[in-house]
């Protein structure tokens, strides 16, 4: 018969067709934004500063500037401040008074991430960004950039775990070289009436 496999063609785009209105594993078109699909595990937008604790005293960043000089696109803007505040370590360490990201700049290529030996700039899997303002709206400031460590735990637990890791391995080193500096300086302060 002529044109019996244009016809047998056509029931199969027929059939898979209106099979993908039936059956929920064969609709591939997601209804957004009422449905969401679950971003994968290593999912990256834009960057985000990491604070533990409290949002000002517990931000992880100091300020060194790296990520700054790093960035390809020059998108991120530092400002260090001019007094000191107490690190995760306890250590007195310059802060960012401003820490700003152009996010309509930012390429997302993630060398801010890979630079930072602090531990503190991280990748954002939050994509939804518009807004009306045309200047400001996509410049992000700290405090709309810092996200706490337990967000950060949702979004890439892995990545934090081992983030945590290492920061906890830095404070112990340095709690361990403090002691043994105390110890020194007890001993050296017990020693020293005897000699006179």
């Amino acid at each position: 018969m002529l044109g019996e496999q244009i016809i047998k063609g056509m029931a199969v785009t027929a059939r898979n067709f209106f099979g993908s209105y039936v059956s929920k594993n064969r609709l591939t078109t997601v209804q957004y934004p009422e449905e969401r699909l679950v971003p994968k595990a290593n999912t990256r937008q834009f960057p985000m500063l990491v604070f533990d604790g409290d949002a000002e005293k517990g931000l992880r960043c100091v300020a060194c500037t790296i990520c700054e000089k790093e960035c390809p696109p020059k998108c991120i803007y530092i400002v260090k401040s001019k007094d000191k505040k107490p690190d995760y370590k306890g250590q007195p360490q310059l802060y960012p008074a401003v820490f700003d990201i152009d996010v309509s700049v930012c390429m997302s290529c993630q060398i801010c991430v890979e630079v930072c030996p602090f531990e503190s700039i991280k990748m954002n899997t939050e994509f939804e960004l518009a807004t009306d303002d045309r200047f400001e709206g996509l410049l992000l400031h700290k405090n709309e950039l810092a996200k706490s460590n337990e967000y950060y735990h949702k979004l890439h637990p892995d990545d934090a775990k081992e983030s945590d890791a290492v920061l906890t391995a830095e404070k112990s080193r340095a709690e361990a070289k403090a002691k043994t500096a105390a110890e020194a300086k007890a001993k050296a302060a017990a020693t020293a009436p005897a000699a006179k």
